[in-house]
Order: structure tokens, then C-alpha cells, then sequence
């Protein structure tokens, strides 16, 4: 009975993490099929971090690089600023989605929710250890427009 009750629950594991990483290729398919070089957007990054105040912040990209990062007083954000290297980790599309996949593989819980026509994540909660108190993420993309 034991090799039963465990055998139904490796399948169930296998499938709910299958699926996570389906929905994830298949986004990440439709993001590099629409083959978008310039793009625009706002991000946001809810932490228990202390650059809570710089957000939301602009970004924009142009080839995969950043070209600008205004935090939400409409002040540049560069290197100089303490959050500039967090902020850097999730400003572009491909870095989120690198961060998101790192996250599916090694995260207690994660969810996300993708934009229907580009398949970029528009919403990402990680939780990195259940029980662990302040170690949760949230991401938010929002207003994004292609630039050319």
C-alpha cells in the first residue's frame, strides 16, 4: 500500500511540475517568436528589501541591454544607487524569465501569470522556503509598449 500511496504521489509531483515548466516554455517560445528588440516597461519588485521606495521603476531595453532605469521619484537610477544591481537582475525580459526559471527549478512555491500576446511574465510570486518569514518576491511588469 505504502509503494502505492507513493508512486501516485511522484506522478502528481511530476505533473504539477510539469506543468509549471510547460507554461513556461511555451511563454518563453512566444516572447522569443515575437522578437521584440525595443521595449519599454514598468517593474516592480515587493521585497522585505530596503529600496521599497524606488518603486516602480521604468525601464527601458533595447537590444538586451538596459538603455535607462527611472526609479518612481523620476530620478535616473545607476550604478551609484544602492538598488540599481537588484533592480538590474530583473530589467529585461530575458533576465525575468532566467530568474522566473531559476525559481520554478529551486523555489518551495511559485507562481506566475504571462501577457497574453507576448508571453512575458507579468506577475511573479516566489516564496524560496514555505516557512521562512521575509524571503518572499514579487514581481510585477506593467504598461509595457514596443518601441519600434
Amino acid at each position: 500500500m505504502k509503494k502505492i500511496v507513493f508512486a501516485l504521489l511522484t506522478i502528481i509531483l511530476a505533473a504539477c511540475s510539469f506543468t509549471a515548466s510547460s507554461e513556461y516554455d511555451q511563454n518563453l517560445g512566444k516572447w522569443q517568436d515575437a522578437k521584440i528588440t525595443h521595449y519599454r516597461y514598468t517593474l516592480s519588485i515587493g521585497c522585505f528589501c530596503a529600496f521599497r521606495e524606488d518603486m516602480p521603476v521604468i525601464v527601458e531595453v533595447l537590444n538586451g541591454e538596459i538603455v535607462s532605469i527611472i526609479s518612481a521619484n523620476g530620478s535616473p537610477m545607476d550604478s551609484a544607487n544602492p538598488a540599481y544591481s537588484s533592480v538590474e537582475y530583473y530589467a529585461t525580459m530575458d533576465r525575468l524569465f532566467t530568474q522566473l526559471k531559476s525559481a520554478l527549478d529551486e523555489a518551495d512555491e511559485v507562481a506566475a501569470v504571462y501577457d497574453s500576446t507576448y508571453g512575458f511574465p507579468t506577475s511573479i510570486s516566489i516564496d524560496q522556503i514555505k516557512d521562512a518569514v521575509d524571503d518572499e518576491l514579487f514581481i510585477t511588469v506593467e504598461n509595457f509598449e514596443v518601441l519600434e
